[in-house]
């Protein structure tokens, strides 16, 4: 009997934290020409692309997380980081917007390639949430 009910109640706490993974979630993910803010991500404003003579900025609006939890950004070329910035969560129930890049512009503008933002969301050590978003060249 002990047994049975040792056993029920690790399949409880084993789907109360497959439940407590599921509620961080990505809101907004993707580049832009200019450092975004919150308000324009939740009103779904669409972002003007970068350029190759613009400034390019990953971002990532992440929301349903708990104290402690970890938002990073990473701005790629083709398979290549760039930058990477992390944002921690103060707070249960925290949105968090974390951006990665360049205000200005490199030398020659940006370098050839297919350019894409990847976010990475992480609770004690463990990721919870990997997306990427859709790879665009740079005109």
């Amino acid at each position: 009997m002990l047994t049975r009910a040792l056993f029920a109640l690790a399949l409880i706490c084993g789907m109360s934290s497959a439940a407590f993974a599921e509620d961080a979630k990505v809101q907004a993910l993707g580049l832009a020409d200019h450092a975004v803010t919150q308000e324009e991500l939740e009103k779904g404003e669409a972002q003007s692309t970068p350029k190759f003579n613009t400034p390019a900025v990953a971002y990532a609006l992440a929301a349903g997380l708990k104290k402690g939890d970890t938002v990073e950004v990473e701005l790629f070329n083709n398979d290549n980081s760039l930058m990477r910035n992390t944002g921690t969560a103060g707070e249960d129930g925290a949105k968090v917007l974390v951006q990665a890049g360049k205000r200005g512009v490199p030398a020659g503008g940006w370098p050839e390639g297919n350019y894409h933002a990847k976010v990475t969301i992480s609770r004690d050590g463990k990721t919870l949430v990997e997306q990427s978003s859709k790879p665009i060249a740079l005109e």
